[in-house]
């Protein structure tokens, strides 16, 4: 109960249990005074939870700063944050109190803290241990009581790794975790989402809310909304004003989504020099399903044949179960191969005696090329949709661009 007074609150919508989960542990950490590091991507929304930390708080009548870290010159990045002097440098021609001198007794969310200067990271290290800090242009110490909440998109132990961000104030900021889900993994909360920025923006401008069609929902939901809910409320508005028609069906509603759902289907790179991260992890991933797949094949074929060696024989209720041979297409079995097949083709007959075994060609492997396996995918749905371009790549999870330029780059005719 106290999650959902929560949300209706901060007008937060949805119910996935990983969204709940964030809140009801922001709800449990703001009495304390402990750390607090918030991630999760680009427009899920991760600028609320250190208003709920800090309202929930003893430090609720205290001040309250948001301060975007990535938005200040690294040149002024420390006088924004701790004060300086006068004279301190070129324009400093008063003394000036930082934010963390302002917000003394209260709370300062520091969001996309993974862009802060090295230099700067040690100043902040210092205050979140002994609440000290120096104006740049200063050598007096001054003290600050202030409750710190960071916030990042960014994957920091990668900087870490990278010497970018450092492994002590990474530790320091993280005392307290919260992962803010993507939308993508709620999508439950999507129709939710889009009902709402819909009835908003038709107050806003005045004119009948927009709603999907059950095709156009479908589509809704199975996109990968790489920019999150910002992106979700971006789209709905370019829609509330510019279409006529206050019912959207899929096919409008796909003009407004970019490359929909193009992730599904791991797209080849070939610039020369140039490696595309995300595209190499998707297409690794579909490696190693394949190699999986082809193990498990492997094990069931060996042992098939140890069956066959030890006892002479395979049972045929073996054979109809074996998933391997399903794909074979075997659905019976020989005691004995009467008489050798002809060249080119395979046999899918077994023998009770191993001196029965007569002179046929082996099965060959599959290849394991992905280039054959795209150009397998793309036939096949083409195939499926009599030629129909658009909704092939909509079964492919690909943009309609991109499936012209993988049919031309295969030179696949259909």
């Amino acid at each position: 109960m106290e999650v959902q007074s929560i949300k209706q609150r901060f007008g937060i919508i949805g119910n996935s249990p990983a969204l709940n989960r964030a809140i009801d542990i922001a709800r449990q950490v703001a009495p304390t005074d402990l750390s607090v590091l918030i991630t999760g991507e680009s427009g899920t929304g991760k600028e609320v939870f250190p208003q709920i930390i800090h309202s929930y708080s003893a430090r609720k009548h205290g001040a309250y700063i948001a301060v975007n870290c990535g938005a200040i010159p690294e040149g002024t990045i420390d006088s924004e944050l701790f004060g300086h002097e006068k004279g301190a440098f070129t324009g400093a021609t008063d003394s000036r109190k930082g934010y963390f001198e302002v917000a003394d007794g209260g709370t300062i969310f520091l969001d996309e803290v993974g862009e802060l200067p090295l230099s700067t990271q040690v100043r902040l290290l210092r205050v979140l241990e002994t609440g000290e800090f120096i104006r740049v242009g200063s050598s007096k110490v001054q003290k600050t009581n202030v409750r710190v909440v960071a916030a990042t998109n960014v994957n920091l132990a990668d900087a870490i790794t990278e010497n970018k961000f450092r492994e002590d104030l990474y530790y320091r900021l993280n005392t307290v975790p919260i992962y803010i889900p993507p939308l993508r993994e709620r999508q439950e909360d999507i129709p939710l989402l889009f009902r709402k920025f819909a009835t908003d923006f038709a107050e806003k401008y005045r004119m009948p809310a927009i709603a999907l069609d059950d095709e156009a929902r479908k589509v809704l939901i199975s996109y990968y909304w790489p920019g999150n809910v910002r992106q979700l409320k971006n789209v709905t508005e370019q829609i509330s004003i510019i279409e006529q028609k206050r019912v959207i069906d899929s096919e409008t509603l796909l003009r407004y989504l970019p490359d929909y759902n193009a992730s599904r289907l791991p797209t080849l790179y070939h610039k020369k020099g140039v490696v595309d991260e995300q595209t190499f992890a998707t297409e690794r991933e579909i490696l190693y399903k394949i190699l999986y797949d082809m193990r498990s094949d492997m094990n069931e074929l060996k042992k098939l044949v140890f069956d066959l060696m030890r006892n002479g024989v395979v049972s045929p209720e073996h054979v109809r179960s074996s998933p391997v041979f399903q794909d074979l297409g075997v659905t019976h079995v020989d005691p004995i191969v009467s008489s050798a097949p002809a060249r080119g083709t395979e046999t899918k007959s077994f023998v009770k005696d191993l001196n029965d075994i007569q002179d046929t060609e082996e099965i060959q492997e599959e290849t394991l090329s992905l280039e054959e396996k795209e150009k397998e995918l793309i036939v096949k749905a083409l195939e499926k949709h009599n030629g129909r371009r658009k909704w092939a790549a909509m079964e492919l999870g690909i943009s309609e661009r991109t499936l012209y330029r993988k049919i031309k780059e295969y030179n696949i005719n259909l």
